[in-house]
């Protein structure tokens, strides 16, 4: 999805090691957002969108573990 030319957050993942992956609605690396949680983190909150779907995905599952984004 573009937003005036922009692409736009759809998934969210925050890794075990504090690293985030960031993909828009088609599965495409954000590597805009991507990077150290700390430092990514007021980047993506400011641009995420209301459908963005933020996870964790410590190591404990097998897939990310949707969570919300004030936990996130």
């Amino acid at each position: 999805m573009l937003l005036q030319g922009v692409k736009v957050i759809k998934t969210v993942i925050r890794t075990k090691n504090d690293m985030v992956m960031v993909f828009d609605e088609n599965g495409e690396e954000l590597p805009q957002y991507q990077g150290n949680y700390r430092v990514v983190k007021p980047r993506i909150l400011a641009d995420a969108q209301t459908e963005s779907v933020f996870n964790h995905w410590f190591g404990i599952t097998l897939r990310p573990v949707k969570v919300s984004i004030d936990f996130w």
